[in-house]
């Protein structure tokens, strides 16, 4: 393990740039969503969320099978053999004429991007521990968030002259070049005396240690919530600001914009982390996260969409909640897995994962003429994060009480 008061740029960008693989995949896509589904001859535009929900259920069963892989075989190996699984997946989209056959490409991305997206929080739990690792991957998520920022817009700048398959281009060469700069840079982090024995029972004795650790399941199912919801917005926003507020040019600068909230959080987070604590932090903005969307049902209960000033606002409320949970709750749920960082890595992103793709293909079915749907969902999740909190404290408590 690396001196837990070390900083290295490099490192982080790196790892930002690994997990930023499957970003781009997602939200550079969205402004193609209608043109993909028009190609592929979809007549239900809310089939077109597929495209993106479908990405997080290869991301989520890809977690099972290299995370626990790579506590046997080393993180480096197993970054390379996912990218690709990711090729592959992406030629597969590229050549398809089936709008079936694209939702298979999309879960074998998904599965194909795991590897990077898992390993690069177990790199980061074998070089670092307690808040300062909270620092670093609030800081890697933030980098990541800068993603979002300019995806949409790059996507709709090559729809803009070229087809929707350019997109796919342009993430395989990125993807190449991250996995060149790694491969080049990255010294494996996972020594082989602390390697575990490849064996048929591994993953289930690595189950059994990581539900042992109450911690680590309540945060993960606190995270499963929290990205559920947001997924919904994820792969709703276009219909939103597209089709109930017809601003289709507008809709990559407001993406933007929402992202940056959230990129300013996980900067102050950083920056607070050390000093008040990842629990404290997380727990102030679950009940922040809740707090907000349940005031927006409140108010805007009979369906009717607020102006888009108004909307904008709360958005962008809700997601600066949202940047100081995202890095805290893994890392929180990574804490006292780092004897088996790899299959904990996994275990986490899949709960979480698979809770949230059908969190969000549910709550999304019901935004079609108004956005009062996606505030119920995450009212609902915010309450659930929050009295998760609540109930973790009170046994803590109790425990405390008892020695």
């Amino acid at each position: 393990m690396q001196n837990r008061n070390s900083f290295k740029i490099e490192f982080v960008a790196l790892m930002a740039s690994l997990m930023s693989l499957v970003a781009l995949s997602i939200d550079a896509l969205l402004p193609g969503l209608p043109d993909i589904g028009n190609d592929l001859g979809v007549s239900n535009p809310n089939d077109n969320q597929l495209l993106i929900t479908m990405i997080f259920l290869g991301l989520g069963f890809g977690q099972l099978i290299f995370g626990p892989l790579s506590d046997s075989f080393g993180r480096k190996p197993l970054v390379y053999v996912g990218f690709l699984v990711f090729i592959v997946a992406s030629i597969i989209c590229l050549t398809t004429k089936s709008f079936e056959m694209m939702i298979l490409g999309r879960v074998l991305q998904g599965i194909g991007l795991s590897s990077p997206r898992t390993l690069s929080l177990a790199i980061i739990r074998d070089s670092y521990s307690g808040n300062y690792m909270a620092k670093i991957m609030s800081i890697v998520v933030m980098v990541f968030i800068l993603v979002p920022v300019i995806a949409p817009a790059m996507g709709q700048l090559v729809l803009n002259f070229y087809s929707w398959h350019s997109i796919f281009y342009i993430n395989l060469i990125y993807g190449l070049l991250i996995m060149l700069w790694f491969w080049k840079r990255q010294d494996e982090t996972l020594a082989k005396e602390h390697r575990i024995k490849l064996t048929s029972h591994l993953f289930i004795d690595g189950v059994k240690e990581f539900v042992k650790h109450r911690d680590a399941v309540a945060f993960t199912i606190v995270s499963g919530f929290i990205t559920g919801s947001f997924m919904v917005y994820l792969s709703t926003s276009q219909q939103i600001f597209e089709q109930q507020y017809h601003l289709a040019d507008l809709f990559p600068y407001i993406f933007a914009c929402l992202a940056i909230s959230v990129g300013l959080a996980t900067y102050l987070n950083s920056v607070l982390v050390v000093k008040h604590g990842m629990w404290k932090i997380a727990h102030r903005a679950a009940a922040a996260y809740a707090f907000i969307s349940l005031a927006y049902v409140a108010m805007f209960w009979s369906g009717q969409n607020p102006d888009i000033k108004v909307l904008l606002g709360f958005f962008a409320i809700q997601f600066f909640a949202v940047g100081f949970l995202f890095g805290n709750l893994r890392a929180l749920a990574m804490q006292p897995l780092g004897h088996i960082a790899g299959i904990g890595a996994a275990i986490n992103g899949f709960v979480s994962t698979v809770m949230a793709v059908p969190i969000a293909n549910y709550i999304g079915g019901f935004i079609t003429d108004s956005v009062l749907p996606l505030f119920i969902g995450f009212s609902a999740f915010g309450v659930l994060s929050f009295l998760t909190f609540v109930i973790l404290k009170k046994i803590e408590n109790t425990i405390d009480i008892q020695h």
